[in-house]
């Protein structure tokens, strides 16, 4: 369940009952924003967003929606919020594309792969904010950001440059993040023109040219011809575009656009990442993979959801409300923070996970995420080949309240059996 954590005085005021989160009523979701109970004035919004116990670091962007929509209802104060959050998206991307370097376009080995793993890519994202690392034609510079990696991935490094068809994959690369550099540009511009024609023209301008950069990260040549591990770093960076471009909207106030852009990009998201395991060499890859994809969706997909219930509430309030939303005090400390990181639960649970199964049973447990329907099925075919056997403990009640380890390692268990007793 989503929570939100407040500045120090909001917190401290809503522990003492002053304040109060505000709730969507219709849904009972809760909003990224606090009032005082007495006055119902709004106090202050949220500075980071919390799931089951642990704060959101979406991979893909690190920008507070919530921000952007208050933005709108006060544009006589700037847009400080929503400029901070395209330059973080733009360092974002960069670290997205620049790993697509390395991971080049055929299949690497597991040890070279661990070298730009979530972990380190979220260390990369957070060197760039802290101006450690520089981006060229949205690439980083390699050697120096893995320098304390091995002379290893040095050479591995060195053999990537060296790919003539990589070089191919590269140039249209950097062609993409050209496009995407012109269209922040555009919405840097917009939001600093008062007429809100101009504004909106360059917003218009702005999607257009970030719609031609989508295209390119999304080319299925392209993705066709790497690797599973690859292909999510090229559809990592189509789903930022495709976020960018969803900001746009509501940067002009269009809800209905911005929801149906969210639920679009939620599907493509679930979508691609079934291709992407499905792509998946078990054996090389799914150390690379499942924490990634499992961060994603614990993260990414959380975060869009919340941010699709801002939107829903934002354009069912009065008036009055709304009005009221234009004292609101902006504080960017959530997208500004240089806390030190700390391994995700994806990656603590991914450890223990790796110990206890096989790689198949690896793929399907990330499989269940996306399609819950495969969970029964296993289930079904576990309860029939038990029966067969006369494993009486595997009965459909015991199944359902096994965990996904369990129900994924009986049936490769019984796939490996039942291939065995045929040959």
């Amino acid at each position: 369940m989503v929570s939100f954590i407040f500045t120090p005085n909001i917190q401290e005021g809503i522990i003492s009952g002053a304040y109060e989160i505000v709730r969507n009523n219709a849904t009972g979701e809760l909003i990224g924003l606090a009032r005082d109970k007495m006055t119902g004035q709004f106090v202050g919004h949220a500075v980071q967003m919390v799931n089951n116990g642990f704060s959101l670091n979406p991979l893909l962007s690190p920008v507070q929606p919530i921000l952007s929509g208050l933005e709108m209802y006060q544009n006589h104060r700037g847009f400080s919020a929503t400029l901070s959050g395209i330059n973080a998206i733009q360092s974002n991307l960069a670290v997205l594309q620049g790993t697509t370097a390395f991971i080049g376009v055929g299949t690497c080995a597991i040890g070279v792969l661990a070298a730009v793993n979530l972990w380190q890519t979220l260390q990369l994202r957070q060197d760039i904010k802290q101006l450690k690392l520089q981006v060229r034609d949205g690439f980083i510079d390699l050697k120096q950001a893995l320098h304390n990696q091995g002379d290893k991935i040095i050479q591995h490094i060195d053999q990537v440059a060296q790919d003539i068809k990589f070089e191919q994959h590269r140039l249209e690369l950097i062609k993409a993040y050209g496009r995407f550099l012109e269209a922040s540009k555009l919405i840097k511009i917009a939001l600093s023109c008062n007429d809100i024609t101009i504004r909106n023209a360059d917003l218009a301008n702005a999607r257009q040219t970030l719609s031609e950069a989508l295209a390119i990260y999304n080319n299925p040549h392209l993705l066709s011809e790497t690797s599973a591990a690859g292909q999510l770093r090229r559809l990592e960076c189509a789903w930022t575009i495709d976020h960018t471009i969803t900001l746009t909207y509501q940067l002009q106030n269009q809800t209905n656009a911005v929801i149906d852009r969210l639920s679009h990009l939620q599907e493509t998201i679930r979508h691609d990442c079934l291709k992407v395991i499905d792509n998946c060499i078990p054996k090389q890859e799914i150390d690379f993979i499942f924490p990634e994809i499992s961060h994603i969706y614990s993260h990414d997909l959380v975060a869009l959801e919340t941010w699709k219930n801002h939107v829903v509430w934002l354009g069912s309030l009065s008036e009055s409300v709304v009005e009221s939303l234009t004292n609101v005090e902006i504080n960017n400390t959530g997208e500004e923070s240089t806390e030190a990181l700390t391994p995700s639960l994806s990656l603590t649970e991914y450890e223990t996970l790796q110990q206890q199964s096989h790689p198949v049973s690896l793929r399907d447990q990330l499989k269940y995420l996306f399609l819950p329907h495969l969970r029964f099925e296993y289930e079904s075919y576990i309860h029939q080949q038990a029966e067969k056997r006369g494993y009486t403990a595997l009965i459909p009640s015991s199944l359902k309240q096994a965990s996904e380890l369990t129900i994924a390692n009986l049936y490769w268990y019984f796939k490996d059996l039942q291939r065995m007793e045929s040959q």
